[in-house]
């Protein structure tokens, strides 16, 4: 009997969690274009169906016996909810930089509540993420609202999709003009690239990772730049 308990109980947290996700990527499906522009405007006039993501978020804690997939997805979910809940709640705004609390940036403010937790949303992206569920996609996963930023992609994660959404996004984002200038003897890149340079270059060269994405094969040799980097809102 208390085999089934457990049995029921887990199933039924799966479809809770199943449920909540759909919900979040319903609403990126709504208000988020195919280019990763955010229509905050409308997405203000659906907070309520946010705020039942953000109750399921504050109820949750991931499971030691979940896949690293399913954490990373979790997770990246989580920052990017509580990132467009931030937004809309100092909307209108022009860029993120412009959110400050206690003289606390955007990044730093204690307020994303996870599993009865409160955490910053660097804490989420570098201790969480970067640190214990490690992948460098992981970078155009998580979304700084923001014009230089990769783009945020309209499709909750999943344990099931992850890889191949975050594979997309990067191959996107790579090749983007706007975010990245590549050719073969010379790329000017994101900045992202030089900050989290370490994260890039765990199994060769940046080149080397920027060409595993590239429609144009760079050079080893080729010279590299990074780009300024835009911070306006990446909304209509």
């Amino acid at each position: 009997m208390k085999k089934i308990l457990l049995l029921l109980i887990a199933i039924l947290t799966f479809s809770l969690g199943y449920a909540q996700t759909s919900v979040f990527n319903d609403l990126l499906q709504k208000h988020v274009s195919d280019s990763g522009i955010v229509d905050y405007k409308s997405f203000k006039a659906d907070q309520t169906k946010l705020d039942t993501y953000i109750s399921y978020l504050e109820k949750t804690t991931p499971e030691n016996s979940w896949s690293n997939n399913k954490k990373r997805a979790f997770w990246i979910n989580a920052y990017n909810a509580y990132t467009i809940k931030l937004i809309l709640e100092n909307y209108p705004l022009k860029s993120i930089m412009d959110i400050k609390q206690k003289g606390k940036t955007a990044w730093k403010i204690p307020f994303a509540n996870v599993g009865g937790k409160t955490y910053t949303l660097d804490h989420i992206e570098h201790e969480i993420l970067r640190k214990k569920l490690f992948d460098p996609k992981i970078h155009v996963g998580v979304n700084c609202a923001s014009g230089s930023c990769p783009k945020l992609g309209n499709v909750a994660f999943t344990e099931d999709n992850i890889d191949g959404e975050l594979t997309k996004l990067m191959k996107a984002f790579v090749n983007d003009t706007t975010r990245n200038k590549i050719t073969k003897k010379k790329v000017q890149i994101s900045e992202i690239f030089n900050w989290f340079k370490g994260d890039f270059t765990k199994n060769g060269s940046v080149i080397d990772y920027l060409n595993k994405y590239s429609n144009t094969e760079i050079k080893s040799n080729a010279k590299i730049s990074y780009l300024k980097y835009d911070w306006s809102l990446n909304g209509k």
